[in-house]
């Protein structure tokens, strides 16, 4: 465990002087700061108001430029170390590789995490400030709905670097990937599916082994419960799950995705790049 958490401060420490940190934090300070300065607090959309109308927009913003930021960062990680030569200097010190493979990945989480999380809370501060009513409810579920999303991406990005054998393959694969998940949103899919005859619960749920299909439902589903905006596809989603199960499924499902892949990712690792 030692081993462990002293790679992962070594990836910190790494990942705050990177430039792409940088440009994370404030990609999505910069969001929160706009959001504000737009005044989106003073407006209403069915029946949201004040911060609840921010986190409804930012958490739809933090969807589409989190996963690829994810990706593209982190599968530099084996993959460049690899090319750097990092693995023979790896030999000569006393770590193992399950500390150093999952030591990065603890360490990369939580320079990912951080700055989603740190923009929500600098929200809250300035909504108390500024006395406007913060719905915590929502807060904790986004808070939670983030952390699953980090965790299912960076584990695909591990994946996707321990099998890539050079830095530009694993860019461009981890873009692939982010590509073929946005082809299969809003379940785009799901009307050729119906007029070739496969049953809707079929379908759905085809769709739905899409992270980022979860993600956005599960979002909307606190903006609409009744998950309106979907047609017909909402009524296959509330019979499956409930309003309360599919909630704890948009949770569990992208976190468990996220640690088998990287479980995955460090069997590949281990049995390809060392004995």
């Amino acid at each position: 465990m030692k081993q462990l958490w002293l790679t992962a401060k070594l990836d910190i420490v790494e990942s705050l002087h990177a430039r792409w940190f940088q440009i994370y934090s404030l990609v999505f300070g910069g969001i929160v700061a706009l959001l504000f300065l737009f005044g989106l607090t003073e407006s209403r959309v069915l029946g949201f108001i004040g911060l609840s109308r921010l986190l409804v927009t930012y958490i739809q913003l933090t969807m589409a430029i989190l996963p690829i930021f994810v990706l593209i960062t982190t599968v530099r990680s084996v993959a460049g170390d690899r090319e750097a030569g990092v693995f023979e200097y790896l030999l000569s010190l006393p770590v193992s590789l399950s500390a150093w493979f999952w030591g990065k990945i603890v360490g990369r989480y939580v320079m990912v995490f951080a700055p989603v999380f740190l923009a929500m809370v600098g929200a809250v501060l300035v909504a108390l400030v500024r006395g406007i009513e913060v719905p915590w409810g929502i807060f904790g579920y986004y808070t939670a709905l983030l952390a699953a999303m980090a965790c299912c991406f960076l584990g695909i990005g591990m994946l996707i670097s321990a099998l890539a054998r050079s830095t530009d393959m694993a860019q461009g694969a981890a873009f692939l990937v982010w590509l073929t998940l946005l082809m299969f949103l809003d379940l785009i899919l799901l009307g050729v599916m119906i007029q070739g005859r496969v049953s809707p619960e079929l379908a759905v749920t085809i769709a739905l082994a899409n992270p980022l299909q979860v993600f956005r439902t599960a979002a909307l589903s606190l903006f609409d419960p009744q998950l309106i905006v979907l047609g017909p596809s909402a009524f296959v989603i509330l019979d499956l799950f409930g309003s309360l199960g599919f909630k704890v499924f948009a949770l569990a499902y992208p976190t468990l995705l996220g640690l088998g892949s990287a479980a995955l990712g460090y069997h590949i690792f281990r049995r390809g790049d060392l004995p």
